[in-house]
């Protein structure tokens, strides 16, 4: 069974920075496309940042320069540097996982991220 664990989401000021991780079970991590996305109260869940198993990254407009996805493959785990936060940062983070060999995306929980003014 696949499990993803989110954390290191919380209250944070503009300005300033947080880090989530998502440890990954369950499946072979090291071809596992990871993404994170977020969702805040009456939005819809937005793409943040993916990183394919061979490393590459991509970003949403509004985090660029300021997000920064890694991913440790020892640990089987992903990261979300996220430095210079806005109010508008704030929603729920969710962690992804996409195989490369089924194409099938597993969710995590989700952490809250909240950045007050």
């Amino acid at each position: 069974q696949v499990q993803l664990v989110e954390s290191g989401g919380g209250l944070v000021q503009a300005g300033g920075s947080l880090r989530l991780s998502c440890a990954v079970s369950g499946i072979i991590f090291r071809i596992t496309d990871m993404g994170w996305y977020r969702q805040a109260p009456g939005n819809q869940r937005d793409l943040v940042a993916t990183i394919t198993s061979g490393g590459n990254t991509n970003y949403a407009d509004s985090v660029k320069g300021r997000f920064t996805i890694s991913r440790d493959n020892a640990k089987n785990t992903v990261y979300l540097q996220m430095n210079s936060l806005k109010p508008e940062d704030t929603a729920v983070y969710y962690c992804t996982a996409t195989s490369i060999l089924t194409s099938r995306r597993h969710w995590g929980q989700g952490t809250q991220v909240t950045v007050s003014s």
